[in-house]
């Protein structure tokens, strides 16, 4: 009787490789950042109709599951162009998809433990949903919306509020939202309401310097006689006369800088294990210098009120032991369906050729909102009614804006910059 070969694992671990390349193919595939880099340069270069070409292009033909940051990096462009109603429309079709996100299937869930974090549709870092609201706010106020720019801000308020209240998140609320919404009431005459708003700011950040006079002139108008004696003593050298029957006021917004972009880098889990695992971390693009803004004669350093890479960092941080958690688990069913295959096959290359596979995609999400600017600074002028000229020059770049000054009101100017 002729004599019977064993048959080698080795073609069932080739068979095993063609079932499961297209796994590991799918985790490395549809690069966002990669494939938006051409758009990010021309954005930065202020080409916003090549910019907007290439995300519309996105749009037809790119991954479903980069849908929610073609959608915010298009409404930023839209916003960065002065194009404010159709960035409106862009971010609130944002906010619809992420609404829709947040309620993510299992099924995705437990494709994201078998592959990577790329697999999932991307749903936004929490603080990336917020600064949809709070765009919303600014676009909002660049067209005289002063009451839908501040359901807007109060979103963004009552959304953290919600998250550190209820979600228990280490969580820090954001003071151009509180700054921007004691801006429009303001400019409605809410005096009561704007101290509030401009007080809140200010204790999110304490070192508003010359963007703290409003807070000064409506701790005196509102009868605040303690709040205005300890403002007075903190701010000594900030005026705060009540403005003349032709004077009004101007805030420059400045959208400054690069947001930070996630890298990966190697955490150990739990703290005392041998094994590392990879996460996403913020890195800076880069420092960001201070404003200068000029409007006839008067000149203002800007004041950053919010650093978008602080916040984003926060946020991140907050995430880590989630994200930790969720890849051990990950590598338990890997290693159980290692285990299952090396039984199946009766062979431990197989088992090991099944774990290294599925572990090949084990990749971090560096998906984020890139054309979100770092910081958000402020300059704060009082001026005669009538049309001025603002110059902003930011990283030896200069930009001008033009804008109508009316009595007693307070009028808001956007200016982005990516020096």
């Amino acid at each position: 009787m002729p004599r019977r070969h064993s048959r080698s694992p080795r073609p069932r671990a080739w068979a095993l490789l063609v079932l499961l390349g297209p796994l590991v193919l799918a985790g490395c595939a549809g690069d966002y950042v990669a494939r938006t880099r051409a758009v990010r340069e021309a954005y930065q270069a202020e080409d916003y109709p090549r910019a907007l070409g290439g995300l519309e292009a996105l749009e037809r033909h790119g991954h479903p599951k980069d849908a929610l940051l073609v959608l915010l990096d298009k409404g930023m462009v839209l916003h960065s162009a002065g194009r404010w109603e159709e960035s409106l429309q862009v971010l609130e079709q944002a906010d619809r998809l992420s609404a829709e996100l947040d309620a993510i299937s299992l099924s995705e869930e437990a494709g994201a433990l078998l592959s990577n974090e790329r697999q999932r549709a991307y749903r936004g870092e929490d603080f990336e949903k917020l600064m949809i609201s709070a765009l919303q706010a600014l676009n909002y106020a660049q067209l005289g919306k002063d009451e839908d720019a501040l359901v807007e801000v109060r979103r963004v308020n009552e959304r953290l509020e919600k998250m550190i209240v209820d979600e228990k998140k280490p969580y820090e609320q954001l003071a151009i939202a509180r700054y921007i919404g004691g801006v429009l009431y303001e400019d409605q005459r809410e005096w009561d309401s704007a101290y509030i708003d401009y007080a809140k700011a200010l204790e999110l950040e304490p070192r508003l310097g010359a963007l703290a006079e409003p807070l000064l002139r409506l701790a005196k108008r509102t009868g605040r006689e303690e709040a205005y004696a300890s403002l007075r003593e903190r701010f000594p050298g900030v005026p705060h006369e009540p403005l003349g029957p032709g004077e009004g006021q101007v805030v420059v917004v400045v959208e400054a800088g690069l947001s930070p972009e996630k890298e990966p880098a190697s955490r150990q889990y739990p703290p005392d294990a041998v094994e590392l695992i990879t996460v996403p971390v913020y890195r800076d693009r880069g420092s960001t210098p201070l404003a200068q803004v000029r409007v006839g004669e008067a000149t203002e350093r800007a004041v950053t009120v919010t650093s978008l890479e602080q916040v984003a960092k926060i946020h991140l941080n907050d995430r880590i032991g989630r994200m930790l958690a969720r890849q051990v688990a990950g590598a338990v069913v890997k290693a159980g369906l290692a285990a299952g295959a090396g039984a199946a096959t009766k062979s431990e290359e197989v088992a090991y050729l099944t774990f290294l596979l599925l572990n090949l995609a084990n990749e971090p999400d560096l998906r984020s909102w890139l054309s979100l600017p770092a910081e958000f600074q402020l300059a704060r002028f009082r001026l005669p009614a009538g049309r001025h000229t603002v110059q902003v020059e930011h990283g030896g770049h200069v930009l001008t804006r033009e804008v109508e000054v009316k009595p007693g009101r307070v009028g808001v100017v956007v200016v982005r910059s990516y020096r």
